[in-house]
């Protein structure tokens, strides 16, 4: 595991001894109990409170507080960790605020975010869920009734950079869906709640209420309600460490999209993947600092040639310092012994992105059963996902895509199930209802069926 690139990144080789403990030391690092923050998010936690707190420390204090105080609470952890004393009447955007981004934006780019929107609104009503109504047996009627929630808030970053694709990929699904109100919190930065292209895209969008609010503090407010920021009944939308974690410590309170954490992408490759594009797609993900890459091959010579692609691809990208931290703190190449044990440790990582880079990825695609989402081919970059092709990109990170999915209009809708029958169907019913009732010792259960069936017979 010897580098000679000035790039100090993680190679693990699968056929030696050491790979087994390398690959788990890996993944506890990305789990959901790993400690992916950036130094600038430790020192200031450690700043406000004190002392260098855990993160899940750092988030339980900070709801405990917002749930006590309200928004005074809030108003503080803004002015302590984001450096930015807000006016309870600075909190939300006001209307002429989002008309004048919106009339000072560039027709182009409003235009874009029209068309990525259409993409989205026709990708996410397709695959909508329905009533449905079956009728099993005679005098049996079943059903699904599907609803909309009432309010829902999303979190959109805006520490690093801004990002008006996360509206697009969590504002038009719960339109898609038919909800209602929707809140959207942002820190109060220049990538934030005072850039004027996420302002314009939210006048676009036709989003009403949004908050200068950000971090474990934002999903307190929307959990909670605090006093001009009325409670939600789900939070989606991505963030750092403190934002999942305190998404995970509100669920309950109210429902949550899903653990989303810092960035991840696990990249399959044969022989036929090109290594420039390697590099970009896990540097695209690195540059979100933090974000994690990791590289999958069992190609002789490809972590080399990768290696050598990152390093030259760093030189030339304004954000390169940024990725290159991320991928010497969060990134692999790994070279595996063939095919099928490059698919199962894609499935151990269960990643955020999966980007099967070979030339037949349908062929490999059954053997790869956890994955947030899954972009097949060498011509299909995660930024497509990312941004314009239709699935949203808020995804389950830290390996969760075991059993979490991506976003969809589908999670924004409540499912109430249907049960009806006349004389006929209860009679059916009864003789087994009675049963379970008897073995279960619930009389009064067994009653409400008798009561009935014997009135019928009168009758």
């Amino acid at each position: 595991m010897v580098n000679t690139l000035s790039l100090s990144i993680r190679r693990i080789d699968c056929a030696r001894d050491d790979a087994r403990e390398a690959i788990a030391a890996l993944r506890r690092e990305l789990s959901p109990r790993g400690n992916v923050v950036s130094p600038e998010g430790k020192a200031r936690t450690a700043a406000v409170f004190g002392e260098p707190l855990a993160p899940a420390q750092v988030v339980e204090r900070i709801l405990g507080d917002v749930a006590a105080r309200g928004l005074d609470a809030v108003l503080d952890y803004t002015r302590k960790l984001d450096k930015v004393d807000l006016k309870p009447e600075e909190v939300r955007v006001s209307q002429a605020e989002l008309d004048e981004a919106h009339a000072k934006a560039d027709p182009e780019y409003l235009a874009t975010i029209a068309r990525v929107r259409e993409n989205v609104l026709t990708y996410q009503r397709a695959i909508l869920s329905k009533d449905v109504h079956i009728e099993p047996q005679p005098g049996l009627r079943l059903g699904m009734r599907y609803a909309p929630l009432r309010r829902v808030g999303v979190c959109v970053p805006g520490g690093a950079a801004a990002y008006p694709s996360t509206l697009l990929m969590t504002v038009v699904p719960a339109q898609a869906a038919g909800v209602d109100e929707i809140a959207v919190v942002v820190p109060p930065t220049k990538f934030g709640g005072y850039n004027p292209e996420l302002l314009a895209a939210c006048r676009e969008l036709g989003v009403t209420e949004v908050y200068r609010v950000g971090g474990a503090q934002a999903v307190a407010a929307l959990a909670f309600g605090v006093e001009g920021i009325p409670a939600v009944d789900k939070i989606v939308g991505p963030g750092n460490l403190f934002v999942a974690l305190a998404k995970k410590q509100v669920y309950g309170e109210v429902d949550i999209d899903s653990i989303a954490g810092p960035s991840e992408v696990v990249l399959i490759a044969d022989a036929s993947a090109d290594p420039d594009f390697i590099a970009a797609d896990l540097i695209s993900q690195a540059e979100h600092s933090p974000g994690a890459s990791i590289l999958l091959t069992w190609v002789p010579g490809m972590v080399e040639r990768v290696a050598t692609a990152l390093e030259r691809a760093l030189a030339e990208l304004s954000r390169g310092e940024l990725a290159r931290d991320s991928l010497e703190k969060f990134g692999a190449l790994i070279e595996c012994v063939d095919e099928d044990q490059a698919a199962a440790l894609s499935n151990l990582f269960a990643p955020e992105h999966l980007h099967v880079s070979t030339a037949d990825p349908e062929r490999l695609l059954p053997k790869l059963t956890a994955a947030g989402a899954v972009f097949l081919g060498h011509l299909t970059p995660v930024a497509l996902g990312d941004y314009a092709a239709g699935p949203s990109h808020v995804l389950p990170t830290s390996g969760t895509a075991r059993w979490a999915s991506g976003l969809s209009a589908n999670d924004f809708l409540r499912r109430t199930s249907l049960i009806g029958v006349d004389a006929r169907g209860l009679k059916a019913l009864a003789p087994d209802v009675r049963r379970l009732a008897d073995v279960e010792g619930l009389t009064a259960h067994r009653a409400s069926v008798d009561v009935r069936a014997a009135k019928i017979e009168r009758s």
